[in-house]
């Protein structure tokens, strides 16, 4: 007995002894594993069980005032490949290249790039990834090629506002327009993840997944633009109408809000489709309202007959006489029609913009003040607004300013805008002399709903006086009512405005092209209640008529007309605005005995101004010593005092004109 228990406890302790030995090992072996081999062996086991996801969250949509989508994106898978995998090059091109659109030299040379990834094609449609995905899985290509989540940006307008939203490239970056200056804020966000996936590279847990890859980065606001769409529909349809009237190089419209400083529609032609940037030259995304300066011509003289009626260096009526043309330092300034219009009143020189009443204003008002209303006005700087590449202008400095040139600035010449700053200038004088800053971006959103910023009304100074406004907008008035902008009219409503035509500048800058010219009209309605300012820019019309006010102001005419009706914006107070004023109401000539007397020193004889042109009648009353207004245009059909009634020299005649 003793030695079979003996037996045993030797049994049991050579048990215990290879056992203990077991467990060491086991020990040592999984210290090893853990300790010494621990981390490239989680590598390994990383590799071989999941893969690295980069999760994208789509950029932020850009809206119109109304909410409606201007730019909005979609996830897309985009295709890469893994060279280092890639077991037989010749066959995966085969395979791949009909399905994608590309050659398989194409696909050949991204394979030699070598390394572990080079895209092959990014944002592919979905008809794409359904023909690549189903082959991967035919062939076995899991190793080789693979997919990951990329936004792409979609413009469903087409055209419409492209200059203003701009364009994005690859990697999410806005390249022009709202998409540039915003893109801090509207770009979406990249989040890197580890998922635990299949042999097929599905992931395990496909809830979680799915739930991941809603992900909504901080970043991707949504941004809504002050724009209004069909206000924008609206003045590019109008624009393209102007572009097959009168084949210009360019054309550019712009409209605000003058009492709160929202550009409502903004638009240039040529445009592009920014759904494909890449079909088109660059100098086409260029956005002509900001970025482009010209000469106003004489749309700036509503600026500066608001600095001389604020300076009181002229009132309405005060009588200026125009001799057809003024030498200023050596400099000739004529008339836009290079004839006389005579002894003419301020409010003439306004309604019938004579550079020659200009000239002298400008003369009358100097260098410093000409200059500090320009400034005053926004002239000179950029309006901040949020797009890119705005110009500053081009303003002379008073110090360097001969006579001739506060002559060629009050008219116009010799200074350079964008046709965003006299738009914000114009609606200044609608806005009771407030000038505002012009803002495009109404709000922008977080993505979750929420306020990030609201932006509205911002008043920058007053530019002149209330009373002093009241004034210039009347002759503005006159100027679409009876003068050059006649034909911006809308029956029933009142509109202001000025025309322009200026001479364009050679590129070396060494004067002036002949024959090449910019049209413009810049002007507001209703005038009791202004809530529309309009700039029409037409650059090198080729159709033959380059005056503003024959090609420019029919194109704002038909704009305010469509946009009162679409605003629901009523008529005038004025139930005669518009129409033309009853027959009787205007004084007519009637035959008077001939004087025969001697005609005493300082007296004159009314002559008889019947049938003649508004330049003839002038030109009849300042021969006779007379000061002449005039209403209407056309043809003499009747005036104020009897002809060949004597009367003392100076006195004032006015005469009226209809269409003959």
């Amino acid at each position: 007995m003793k030695k079979e228990r003996r037996a045993v406890q030797r049994r049991i302790s050579v048990l215990a002894f290879f056992m203990l030995v077991a467990v060491g090992f086991i020990v040592c072996r999984y210290a090893w594993l853990q300790l010494v081999q621990g981390s490239s062996l989680s590598e390994r086991m990383k590799a071989q069980v999941g893969q690295d996801y980069a999760i994208q969250s789509p950029r932020g949509a850009i809206l119109d005032r109304n909410g409606r989508e201007l730019a909005v994106s979609t996830m897309t898978k985009s295709l890469y490949i893994d060279p280092s995998h890639v077991d037989n090059p010749q066959e995966v091109a085969a395979n791949l290249a009909p399905l994608i659109g590309q050659t398989e030299q194409d696909i050949l040379d991204d394979i030699a790039v070598g390394g572990g990834f080079v895209w092959v094609k990014r944002r592919m449609e979905q008809s794409e990834y359904e023909a690549v995905r189903q082959l991967i899985k035919e062939k076995n290509y899991i190793s080789c090629l693979n997919f990951r989540d990329e936004a792409k940006r979609y413009y469903p307008n087409d055209v419409l506002a492209a200059n203003v939203l701009g364009f994005v490239g690859t990697d999410d970056k806005g390249l022009d327009g709202v998409e540039q200056a915003l893109d801090a804020l509207l770009k979406g966000e990249i989040k890197e993840t580890y998922l635990t996936t299949d042999r097929q590279a599905r992931p395990i847990l496909d809830s979680i997944f799915s739930n991941r890859r809603r992900y909504m980065g901080d970043s991707c606001k949504t941004v809504e633009l002050t724009i209004d769409s069909a206000i924008q529909f609206i003045v590019e349809q109008e624009l393209d109408r102007a572009i097959a009237e009168n084949n210009p190089k360019a054309i550019t419209c712009v409209v605000m809000n003058p009492k709160t400083g929202e550009v409502l529609a903004m638009a240039s032609r040529p445009s592009y489709n920014p759904n494909k940037f890449w079909d088109y030259n660059a100098e086409v995304w260029k956005n002509r309202a900001v970025s482009f300066i010209y000469e106003p011509g004489s749309t700036f003289k509503s600026v500066v007959a608001g600095a001389a009626l604020q300076e009181k260096v002229v009132s309405p009526n005060q009588v200026f006489v125009d001799p057809g043309y003024v030498m200023v330092s050596g400099r000739r300034i004529q008339n836009w029609n290079g004839e006389s219009f005579g002894t003419v009143t301020f409010t003439d020189v306004v309604k019938q913009s004579l550079n020659t009443g200009f000239a002298q204003v400008g003369l009358r008002l100097g260098a410093e003040r000409l200059m500090s209303y320009a400034r005053n006005f926004g002239f000179g700087e950029p309006t901040g607004i949020d797009l890119p590449g705005e110009e500053s202008g081009i303003l002379f400095k008073p110090e360097d300013m001969r006579d001739s040139d506060m002559a060629t600035s009050a008219i116009g010449q010799s200074i350079a805008v964008t046709p965003l700053q006299l738009v914000t200038a114009v609606s200044a004088i609608a806005n009771d002399g407030v000038l505002l800053k012009p803002h495009i971006v109404k709000s922008i959103r977080n993505a979750d709903g929420s306020v990030y910023e609201e932006r509205g009304k911002t008043e920058v100074r007053r530019v002149i006086d209330s009373a002093t406004d009241k004034t210039l907008m009347g002759l503005l008035e006159q100027v679409v009512s009876s003068g050059g902008g006649a034909k911006a009219q809308v029956k029933g409503y009142r509109i202001a405005g000025k025309t322009g035509t200026a001479q364009k500048i050679r590129e070396d800058g060494s004067g002036y092209m002949d024959g090449r010219y910019i049209a413009s009209f810049c002007g507001f309605a209703p005038v009791e209640d202004p809530q529309l300012t309009v700039l029409v820019m037409i650059d090198d019309p080729s159709a033959g008529n380059f005056y503003g006010g024959q090609i420019a102001a029919p194109v704002a005419g038909r704009i305010f007309a469509q946009l009162f009706r679409y605003l629901h914006i009523e008529p005038s107070s004025d139930p005669f605005a518009g129409m033309e004023p009853a027959e009787e109401k205007k004084p007519r000539h009637r035959p008077a005995k001939p004087f025969t007397g001697v005609v005493p020193d300082g007296k004159v004889v009314v002559p008889d101004f019947t049938g003649k042109s508004l330049r003839e009648a002038a030109g009849l009353a300042a021969d006779k010593g007379l000061s002449f207004q005039s209403e209407g245009s056309g043809y003499a059909v009747g005036q104020s005092i009897e002809l060949n009634t004597l009367v003392d020299k100076g006195t004032t005649i006015t005469v009226y004109f209809e269409p003959g």
